[in-house]
This record gives structure tokens, C-alpha cells and sequence, in this order.
């Protein structure tokens, strides 16, 4: 059964979606159809004679399947997911992705309602399995008086217990854990265990586990936390013991060592920044890490080894901020600003644009006017961050950040954090999100490759198909193309590509560029609201500015004077923790273009995909626990999509 929904569907595929939507046919103006899915940098092959081959497919060249998967999950063997009571190992994380049932760590049967794809098991590189093995006695780490208390520790009352947890995360932070956790042999033993595992689990073709970890850099709280991620098998990356925060906390020193691992390995290897909500305006600084101004060797190599970020995950939605896009409606979602990773740090507004994505990649067209290279010129992707072994984004299966926070009557109106005088409570925790890569085949090789690419895309934990192109050339019948990849690759470039080859002509001719934009609802979720470009772009003085555009929208709904469009209601009982797909659409797509172009002034552009309000994995917990929660917790979501940018530079001019 292909789990890979595209865009050229089979005709029960349709009568199950029609099924679902029980809203009149869209108009080819404001919803319409998807299509099929590959695609890729490399050049479309079209044939003119049918002598060569009647089929449609035969000869195709770009990537035709979008795969779903978590690049950011841990296990027992990070020290805070063990001592928060997770005690599931990467082999249980990986067979639960798969598909299979497993038992979590509070003793709950659980199971995803489709399987993942792919998975990375990215445990923390400091102090790699050292409370796992403190925990047991095991010899190799009781070479301590301190291990030894906390051994002991450990084996007492959940009370104790967590008090030891405390001493033995703060000891990380603090860089002063007992020798024995550190030593070099210690780590290199671990890792080699996970990654036989992460290979065991490998199976090209049906489901890819990569080998990969965090580094854990958080100077003064601030989270600077990175996943690294390796296309290669154990072979290589046994080469290697992975680079943690205790060798060097600076993102500069990770991609040197990550250029050292490629030249030593003939390997290959990228970053992944975690969302930047809590990272006090460092994780798109406008300054290098030990001070001075961002320079040109510094953009090259930040895009050179992280060509992704995550763009939302359980600790919140970094996409934008109400205080930055104050036009912008659907801006304060899922929302995080109090403070840094250990709340030592409050938030105050200045930091906000060094923490979210669409800052970020505005003051990546201004530091490229500047230096002539662009340090955020990134993709993007969503994510779990799940410490529970289970990579479970959705909304009506989500199992929270810790195991110590799995689903009860209780967990909503209780802090996860709560430092400094400073609660987070609960009931805030958001269930997102999950990577979506357009690849050729489930591979880790050809998974990696896109994502180099950037053809990816981040989901709240909806896995709604979504196409985005850029061009010179669409034409509105365009849209009216059941395939629309095959015209998409054709006349343009994919989402994470550049627009280059302006034609000749085009500033006496006023030229705009178009996009192809197309999105299908997740069969379990809800229908579609609406599809939106974000741009941004730089005015002649080199500032940056930002507009949303409502793009192509469900139920005939009109625009006002100023381009708003109006609500497209809500079906969701929250009592029954339910909703009815009578508004919104299966699939739109529309060919836009941009009625406001500068051809000399540089942009972005991306899409965002909203559906439809449905029930917030809070109402599912009030149904099933028969509670009820206080007002201000939200009961339901819109959830969405954030497609990779695509880039105009001016220089692309003929």
C-alpha cells in the first residue's frame, strides 16, 4: 500500500476525500486540485513522440513521493529523558516509528495511527548514556564518590531520585561531571552500540533510520542546540566520536568539525538548528558567538553546514511572532516567549528577531546585500523534541516532552518548567511536528540529498501534501493540471531554490515572477482553509519588510479593502472532541503572482497551509479523562504547513 500521498490520485482516493469534504466542488479560483510527487534540482526529460513511451511516468527525473518523518527524537540514553522517567531505549523509538506498538515508560500501550518514514534518534552527545549507566552500577562509571551518591540516589524514591536527576543535569551544564562520565572510550563504546542499532532499523526503500545526535549548546541557557545528522552508515561514522558542547559550545567549531569529518570519512554530514524561541535572540544573532559582526566566511559556512531549521516542535512555533508581524493574523500560534531554556534569561522585544524564522530570513537578504552571502538562507522543517522515545505529533496521540508527562488527568494544569519565579505550564506544550522531505525514494541517501536542497517543508503534525514552485513563466492553466510537478519542474524551481534565468527584457517589460502553489489535506485531518505566501523582501534604503498573501482560500469567501479574508468558521465540539469537515477544501491550487515586484530589490517567498480549526490534543484529553480545563486553555487548532523558501537576488538579472 503506497503510504505517499500525491498529487494524480486514484479515483477511490478521491471518492474517500470527497467522502470527507462535504462541501460543494471548488471553483478553479479559489480551490482546486494536487498532484503527483517527485521532484528535484535535476532538469525535467519531456518527450514529444509517444513512440518512445505512452506512459505518463516512464522517464521522469524529479522526486514523485513526499516523505514524513521526526528528525529531532530522544531516548533513554539522554540523561535529562532518563531522568525524567523515560525508559525506553533508540531500538523502541525505532520500532515504534516503524509502526509497531510498544509500551511506554508510565506502562501505556501506544501506537502511531500511520507509520513514519524516517527517523532520527538525535540523544544528547554530553554525558551520552552516562545516567542509564549510573543508574545500573555499572563499573565503568563508579570510579567516583559522586557517582556513587547519585547511583544511589537514583535507586530511592521518586523524590530522591529526581533531586539526583537535578545534580546531574546541572553538573552537565556546569561542565564538572566526574571524569569517569567523560572519558573518551566510555562514549565511544555507546555509540558504536547505537549505531549497529540505527543500521539494524535501516531498510532502504520501506523505512530510513539515520545516524545522527544533538549537540547541546546552551551558553548561559541560551539554546544553541544543534541535531547532526550523517547520510552515511555505521562504517563511517564509527570513524568518529560525536562532537559535543563539552569539546566547544561555539556553532563555529561544530561545522570545522564537521568539515574534518567529511574530509576523514569522504562522508557526508549537516546541522539542523532547534527552533530559536528559546534561545534569546542568539540562534540568528547578528553577532558570531565569541563577538564581532557576522563576516562573509561565516555566512558561506553556517549555509554550508545547516541548510535547514526547525521551524516548530513541542516547545512552541518559531515560524513568526505577533510583536514582528503585527498584520499578520495567524502570527501568535502555539506561541514561546518568557524566556531562554532555563528561564535565567526573561524576553525582552529586541530578541525577538534573532529567534524567529521569518526575522531570520529577512536579515539574511540584509546581510547578503551586505557581505554578498546569506548566513539564513535556510529550508525549513518541524519536529518532535519528543524525550519520550516517541515520536507522536498528533494532536489526539500525544504522549508530551517528558515521560514524566504522559497523558493524565493531571498533566494540563502542571508546570514543565519552572524556574526563576517563572511557570510553563502543561497545557502549553504544542503537539508538533514532523519533517517533510520530497525525495526520489526512502533512502537515507535520498533523503539527505533534499534536504541539503532544502525541497522540504515543516507540518504542526498534519501530513498534508504540499507542492510550491517559482518561475517566470506559469500561466493561471497551469493550476488547472492534475500533475501539476510535471509543469512545476518544468517552468520553474522547487520550494529551497533559487529564481535565476530572468528573461531577457525584463525590466522594460515589468516582469513578475509567478508561483505554483498546491496543497491536499491529510486524509485523517482537517480540510483545508486556506493557502498564504509570505514575502519579504529589501527596499532601496536595504531594509527589510514582510507581507502575507492570501493566496487561493475554500467556500467562496471574498477579500475585504485590505486583503483580509474572512474566518472559515469552526465545526469542532470540543465536548466531543470532534469536528466536521462541512467547510473548508480537500486540495487548492492556484498560479499567483506577485503584484507588488521590484526587480531590483531582493525576496523570499514562502507558503503556509492552514487548515481548518479541529480539536487541540487538549480536548482530547478533557473527553478522555472527563475533565474540565480552565478558559484560558485553548481547545482547538488550526494546524499548518511551512514550505522552504524560494529566493530572488537581483544580480539573476540578464
Amino acid at each position: 500500500m503506497n503510504r505517499y500521498i500525491t498529487f494524480g490520485l486514484s479515483s477511490i482516493t478521491l471518492l474517500l476525500l470527497a467522502a470527507c469534504d462535504q462541501t460543494p466542488p471548488a471553483t478553479t479560483a479559489d480551490s482546486s486540485q494536487q498532484s503527483s510527487a517527485e521532484h528535484s534540482t535535476e532538469t525535467v526529460e519531456t518527450q514529444s513522440s509517444p513512440t518512445k513511451s505512452f506512459s505518463p511516468n516512464a522517464g521522469r527525473k524529479f522526486p514523485t513521493n513526499v516523505y514524513f518523518g521526526d528528525t529531532h527524537l530522544h531516548t533513554a540514553l539522554s540523561g535529562d529523558a532518563f531522568g525524567f522517567g523515560n525508559r525506553l531505549d533508540d531500538e523502541a523509538a525505532l520500532r515504534f516509528a516503524r509502526g509497531e506498538e510498544v509500551k511506554s515508560s508510565g506502562g501505556l500501550q501506544v501506537k502511531l495511527s500511520r507509520p513514519l518514514d524516517f527517523l532520527v534518534v538525535a540523544d544528547h552527545a554530553e554525558a551520552y548514556g552516562a545516567m542509564i549507566a549510573v543508574y545500573n552500577g555499572n563499573p565503568e562509571v563508579m570510579g567516583s564518590a559522586k557517582s556513587k551518591r547519585w547511583n544511589e540516589m537514583l535507586n530511592d524514591t521518586p523524590e530522591v531520585s529526581f533531586k539526583a536527576t537535578m545534580e546531574m543535569i546541572q553538573s552537565v551544564a556546569a561542565k564538572s561531571l566526574p571524569p569517569e562520565l567523560l572519558d573518551k572510550k566510555f562514549f565511544e563504546g555507546l555509540w558504536k552500540k547505537h549505531t549497529a542499532v540505527a543500521d539494524k532499523y535501516n531498510e532502504p526503500g520501506r523505512f530510513t533510520s539515520f545516524q545522527g545526535y544533538e549537540w547541546t549548546s546552551h551558553p548561559g541557557g541560551n539554546n544553541l542546540h544543534r541535531v547532526v545528522i550523517f547520510r552515511d552508515d555505521a562504517d563511517k561514522v564509527n570513524q568518529i566520536i560525536p562532537f559535543s558542547a563539552f569539546d566547544s559550545e561555539d556553532p563555529e567549531d561544530l561545522w570545522k568539525w564537521m568539515e574534518g569529518y567529511e574530509k576523514k570519512t569522504k562522508g557526508s554530514i549537516l546541522a539542523i538548528p532547534h527552533n530559536g524561541n528559546l534561545s534569546s535572540g542568539t540562534m540568528f544573532d547578528v553577532e558570531k558567538y565569541k563577538g564581532g559582526e557576522l563576516d562573509k566566511k561565516y555566512a558561506e559556512s553556517r549555509m554550508r553546514w545547516e541548510p535547514l531549521i526547525e521551524a516548530t516542535q513541542i516547545k512552541g512555533d518559531a515560524e513568526t511572532h505577533p510583536f514582528l508581524s503585527p498584520d499578520d493574523e495567524f502570527a501568535d500560534y502555539e506561541t514561546w516567549d518568557k524566556g531562554n531554556l532555563d528561564l535565567s534569561v526573561m524576553v525582552e522585544k529586541p530578541m525577538l528577531a534573532g529567534m524567529y524564522a521569518r526575522s531570520a530570513l529577512k536579515r539574511g537578504l540584509e546581510f547578503d546585500q551586505k557581505l554578498g552571502a546569506n548566513p539564513f538562507k535556510f529550508g525549513m522543517i518541524g519536529s518532535t523534541d519528543s524525550h519520550t522515545s516517541l515520536a507522536t505529533a498528533g494532536e489526539d496521540n500525544f504522549f508530551g516532552k517528558h515521560s514524566g508527562k504522559e497523558p493524565t488527568a493531571h498533566r494540563w494544569n502542571h508546570p514543565i518548567f519552572d524556574f526563576n519565579g517563572v511557570k510553563i505550564m502543561g497545557w502549553q506544550q504544542a503537539a508538533s511536528g514532523y519533517a517533510a522531505v520530497w525525495a526520489k525514494e526512502n533512502t537515507r541517501e535520498a533523503l539527505f540529498d533534499a534536504m541539503q536542497r532544502k525541497e522540504t517543508y515543516a507540518t504542526t503534525g498534519s501530513r498534508m501534501t504540499v507542492r510550491f514552485f517559482g518561475g517566470w513563466d506559469f500561466v493561471e492553466n497551469d493550476a488547472n493540471n492534475r500533475l501539476p510537478a510535471d509543469v512545476g519542474y518544468t517552468k520553474g524551481v522547487p520550494m529551497g531554490g533559487d529564481l535565476s534565468k530572468v528573461p531577457q527584457g525584463a525590466l522594460s517589460e515589468n516582469l513578475a515572477p509567478s508561483f505554483l502553489v498546491a496543497a491536499m489535506k491529510d486524509p485523517l485531518n482537517g480540510n483545508l482553509d486556506r493557502i498564504q505566501i509570505v514575502k519579504g523582501w529589501l527596499d532601496a534604503n536595504g531594509e527589510s519588510h514582510e507581507k502575507v498573501y492570501n493566496v487561493v482560500w475554500s467556500d467562496n469567501r471574498k477579500l475585504d479593502t485590505k486583503g483580509k479574508l474572512p474566518s472559515v468558521g469552526n465545526t469542532v465540539d470540543v465536548k466531543n472532541a470532534t469536528w466536521t469537515n462541512t467547510i473548508g477544501s480537500s486540495e487548492l491550487i492556484k498560479v499567483w503572482k506577485d503584484p507588488d515586484f521590484n526587480l531590483e530589490q531582493s525576496a523570499f517567498y514562502y507558503a503556509r497551509i492552514i487548515e481548518i480549526p479541529t480539536p487541540r490534543w487538549t480536548a482530547f484529553e478533557a473527553k478522555r479523562f472527563e475533565i474540565k480545563m480552565d478558559k484560558d486553555v485553548p481547545m482547538s487548532t488550526q494546524e499548518r504547513a511551512y514550505t522552504s523558501p524560494i529566493w530572488y537576488t537581483p544580480s539573476s538579472v540578464k
